[in-house]
C-alpha cells in the first residue's frame, strides 16, 4: 500500500509536462434537473483520505447544493494538476508540496481548501529500531527517491543533532513497507501513518511512527483542493466552488458523527476495498479532517504555516522563490466570502 509514494515519484518526474499542458477552458456544465456538473480529479484511488468527499456524495450533500459532482481517478499521478491547468477538470486533489512546486514553475493554480490538515507522511520502523529521531544515526532509511523526502530526512536529522551523512538513504521506490519487512532498511520515510501505519498495526507488526511535524519539519497540509486561479475570476465559478466546499464540509461532519458513513461510501465506490481496514483508516484520519482551532471553518488554510513551509522549501532549494500569498485562498470556505 505504497501508492502515494508511487504517485509522488511520478508527479515529480512529470511536473513539467503537467504545467505545459494546454487546452480550452471548460465552463461548468448545467446537467438535466438544473444541477451544475463539477469534475473533480482525485490524487489516487478512493481511500480514507477522501471519506468526506464520498460521504458528501452518498448523503446527497452535493445534490442539495445543486451540484452533479463527477469524481475521477487519475490516469497518472501528474494528471490532477495537469487537467486543472489545461481546463479539463474543475478541481484537483493534490499535495501542498506539489502545488508549490507547480506554482514555482509558473502554474496558475491555488489551493481553495484543505482536505487533510496535517502531514500524513511519516518515518516508520519495525521492531523498535528507530523509536526517536536521534536513533536514526547509523541506520538505513528507505525513501521513494523524492527530493523533498530527502530534505525532510536531513531536517529531522539536524533537529535531532544527528549528522545527516551518518544516515544511509536508500531509494526503495514503491516498496516502502516491503523493504522494512525484508529488513532491507531499518526504517522508511514516505509511508502514511493513517494508511501503511494502520495496516502494520492491524498486522501486529508493532510499528514505531514518527510524524513529520513532530520531528522538525514545518507543518503542511497533506491534501488540498486545487483550482485554476484564472477560472476563479470567471462569473459564477466562485459560487460553484463555494457550494462544493460547503457540501464536502457537510460530508466531513457526517463522517465525524459516524465514521461508518465514510467507510460505507468508499466501499460502495470501490468494492475491492477491505471495509474493516477502510473503517480503521477513516477513524485514524478523522482528527486531521478538521483544523486544530475549532473557531476556524472546515477546510481552513493557515497562511502563516504555508509561508513557513514555503520558506523551508526555498531554504532547501526545492523552489527558486518564496511562494506568494496567492498560493491559497479561504474565500470559498463555509462562512467565508460573500
Amino acid at each position: 500500500m505504497n501508492r502515494r509514494a508511487a504517485a509522488s515519484v511520478l508527479a515529480v518526474l512529470t511536473i513539467a509536462l503537467a504545467l505545459s499542458a494546454c487546452g480550452s477552458k471548460k465552463d461548468v456544465t448545467t446537467t438535466q434537473g438544473g444541477l451544475q456538473r463539477v469534475t473533480v480529479v482525485l490524487d489516487y484511488l478512493p481511500n480514507a483520505d477522501h471519506a468526506p468527499i464520498y460521504a458528501a456524495q452518498a448523503t446527497g450533500a452535493f445534490k442539495a447544493a445543486g451540484l452533479d459532482v463527477r469524481l475521477q481517478t487519475p490516469s497518472d499521478p501528474a494528471a490532477p494538476l495537469k487537467l486543472v491547468a489545461a481546463g479539463q477538470a474543475d478541481i484537483a486533489i493534490s499535495y501542498e508540496p506539489e502545488l508549490l512546486l507547480a506554482r514555482d514553475k509558473g502554474a496558475h493554480l491555488a489551493a481553495i481548501g484543505a482536505l487533510v490538515q496535517k502531514p500524513l507522511t511519516s518515518i516508520i520502523s519495525l521492531g523498535g529500531k528507530v523509536k526517536t529521531p536521534k536513533e536514526l544515526k547509523g541506520t538505513k532509511v528507505g525513501t521513494a527517491g523524492i527530493p523533498y523526502q530527502s530534505a525532510y530526512l536531513k531536517t529531522i536529522a539536524k533537529e535531532a543533532s544527528v549528522d545527516p551523512s551518518s544516515i544511509h538513504e536508500i531509494n526503495v521506490g514503491f516498496n516502502l513497507v516491503g523493504s522494512m519487512l525484508s529488513k532491507k532498511v531499518d526504517a522508511t520515510l514516505g509511508a502514511f501513518w493513517n494508511v501503511e501505519g494502520v495496516q502494520l498495526q492491524r498486522e501486529h507488526k508493532q510499528p514505531t511512527i514518527i510524524r513529520m511535524e513532530q520531528a522538525g519539519v514545518p507543518t503542511y497540509q497533506e491534501l488540498v483542493f486545487v483550482a485554476d486561479t484564472d477560472r476563479l475570476q470567471e462569473k459564477g465559478v466562485g459560487d460553484v466552488m463555494r457550494r462544493f466546499l460547503q457540501a464536502v464540509s457537510r460530508g466531513a461532519k457526517a463522517v465525524k458523527a459516524d465514521p461508518n458513513v465514510g467507510a460505507d461510501a468508499l466501499v460502495k465506490a470501490d468494492p475491492d476495498l477491505d471495509r474493516s481496514f477502510t473503517l480503521a483508516s477513516v477513524k485514524a484520519t478523522l482528527p486531521v479532517f478538521f483544523p486544530d482551532n475549532a473557531s476556524f471553518p472546515w477546510g481552513y488554510q493557515n497562511a502563516d504555516e504555508w509561508k513557513a513551509y514555503g520558506q523551508w522549501m526555498l531554504s532547501n532549494k526545492l523552489v527558486k522563490s518564496l511562494p506568494t500569498p496567492t498560493s491559497l485562498t479561504n474565500e470559498f470556505l463555509p462562512g467565508r466570502g460573500i
